[in-house]
């Protein structure tokens, strides 16, 4: 017998085996072996909650097509095909050349049925499994039945050609572009206006109101926009398109230079002569408010005075223009100016403002931006009621330092 042979020989053989694992296993290499690395770092978290908030927004829009869309769909369609076909309506309406993806919906609606996924029982019908390009395929293969209904048949389909790039990142989690989101945002606005479901457009809808802001809009008070200085947000929402249609325009400040400064004289009167009344309220310029301003901006003596008194000798000009002057108001207030704010139909319930808070060593230009949205959003059934945002908080200091100040001759 070979030395190290027979029980002892065998008991070391399984001593070793135990010792490296059990007989055909795999050892498996530590992470740092094969240079894996799992962590995120702040770069990489950045990166992913931009592409969550591009296509958490672009869903929003299409689940709001989409819905939109089946709605019509049902309208259109069911009345034809139901009184025949009963439930079965949507496969008749589908055809044959809509046979494979029809019965694709049929067995996802079994699927959904069996494992309890139907959660509201109006939903347990074809037409809800439907996709964006299905409910498309159906309105063309019955565009008669729809053309009553709709003014342009090609720049409906043009509009659903945008969206599809966007439903079609979105619906796989990939990366989604501010273009494409853009794109998506502007089409989705044009569909749900062709279907029936959107506000008119008009010079009043000056920054429309879009499907994420009405969703969040109780967490954000009426903040709509919030910009890092005026540029960027002229680039949004230009001057012209803030005050063009203005019924009524408040605006308090040291200058006020975003009206002064960029509208023109000429579109003011035209504006004042189509019946919005005008309130401008100046710092007065020969205040000791206006040389402390001076002072925190590095300016010269009587450099900001003579700005601000040059703004209302050109407001005074516009007004002297006009046949009813009375309705273009200007006075100056002696106190420390704590805020610019532009209010565009302040007493009414779709107003806009544009407001800034002044900090000690920034111009205008540079000061971050609040975009306000007047009036209070509509309760839904089972919603927390509204309890208002900082629109009225302006408006009525806008009302108490005006109430203060001194008219302008």
């Amino acid at each position: 017998m070979l030395p190290g042979g027979g029980e002892q020989g065998d008991r070391h053989v399984a001593d070793d085996a135990s010792a490296d694992g059990p007989s055909g296993a795999v050892t498996l290499a530590a992470p740092l072996e094969i240079g894996a690395e799992l962590d995120w770092g702040a770069e990489a978290w950045a990166e992913v909650r931009t592409r969550a908030r591009r296509a958490g927004r672009a869903y929003v829009w299409l689940n709001l097509v989409e819905q939109r869309l089946r709605a019509v769909v049902n309208a259109v369609l069911r009345p034809i095909y139901e009184p025949v076909h009963g439930e079965e309506w949507v496969v008749a309406a589908a055809g044959p050349a809509g046979g494979e993806w029809v019965q694709r919906a049929v067995a996802v609606r079994e699927v959904s049925r069996r494992k309890g996924f139907l959660l509201d029982p109006a939903d347990d019908n074809v037409l809800s499994f439907l996709t964006l390009p299905q409910l498309r395929e159906l309105v063309v293969q019955h565009w008669p039945c729809f053309e009553p209904y709709f003014d342009d048949r090609r720049e409906l389909e043009l509009a659903l050609d945008e969206l599809e790039v966007a439903r079609h990142v979105v619906s796989r989690n990939r990366a989604l572009s501010r273009t494409v989101l853009d794109q998506a945002e502007r089409a989705s606005a044009r569909l749900l206006e062709l279907l029936g479901a959107g506000a008119p457009r008009n010079t009043s809808q000056r920054l429309p109101v879009d499907a994420v802001e009405q969703l969040v809009a109780d967490r954000y008070a009426d903040v709509i926009g919030v910009y890092p200085d005026r540029v960027r947000l002229q680039r949004q929402l230009p001057v012209e398109d803030l005050f063009a249609g203005a019924r009524r325009l408040d605006a308090i400040g040291i200058g006020l230079n975003l009206l002064v400064q960029n509208y023109s004289g000429r579109r003011l009167v035209r504006l004042a002569e189509s019946g919005c009344r005008v309130r401008l309220a100046f710092l007065n310029p020969a205040s000791s408010a206006v040389r402390r301003r001076e002072r925190e901006l590095g300016l010269g003596r009587g450099e900001l005075g003579r700005s601000v008194e040059m703004n209302i000798m050109h407001m005074r000009r516009v007004r002297a223009r006009l046949r009813d002057q009375g309705a273009f108001e200007i006075q100056v207030f002696d106190e420390t100016p704590r805020f610019t704010a532009y209010l565009v139909d302040g007493d009414s319930g779709d107003g806009l403002a544009v407001v800034q808070t002044y900090l000690r060593r920034a111009r205008g230009m540079e000061v971050p931006v609040m975009v306000l949205r007047g009036g209070s959003r509509k309760v839904v059934e089972g919603e927390r009621p509204n309890e208002g945002g900082l629109f009225e908080v302006y408006r009525e200091e806008f009302e108490g330092i005006w109430t203060d100040s001194r008219p302008v001759s």
